[in-house]
């Protein structure tokens, strides 16, 4: 067992990396009724040493009304993960977000397919 500083245990990337997206699906646009990953909302989730994860993430558009909201419940939703040590969410326009990311199953939810 490998331990750290702070008597943390690290959680094995890959496991900690599905517990992060299993936390991100519990996130939902209020006006979608589809969870932000299947959206397409997040492009990139990456996880450091000690279980430290990164988020790169968009929404719907700039003016997006839940802007203040979803952002910071997803990071709520990840820090609750048991052995999460540090999380930084930075938010992009870059790529802009087109329905085209959202995964088959969020566009059979809303009628796309």
């Amino acid at each position: 067992m490998s331990e750290t500083t702070n008597n943390m245990v690290e959680i094995p990337s890959q496991e900690l990396k599905e517990k992060v997206i299993t936390a991100i699906k519990q996130v939902y646009d209020p006006e979608i009724p589809v969870d932000v990953y299947e959206l397409g909302l997040i492009y990139e989730i990456s996880v450091y040493p000690v279980n430290n994860v990164y988020v790169l993430m968009t929404l719907t558009s700039p003016n997006c009304p839940s802007a203040e909201f979803i952002p910071s419940e997803i990071k709520d939703k990840i820090q609750q993960i048991q052995g999460i040590n540090h999380v930084e969410l930075e938010l992009t326009f870059d790529p802009p977000y087109s329905q085209d990311m959202m995964s088959d199953a969020a566009k059979l939810e809303l009628g796309f397919l």
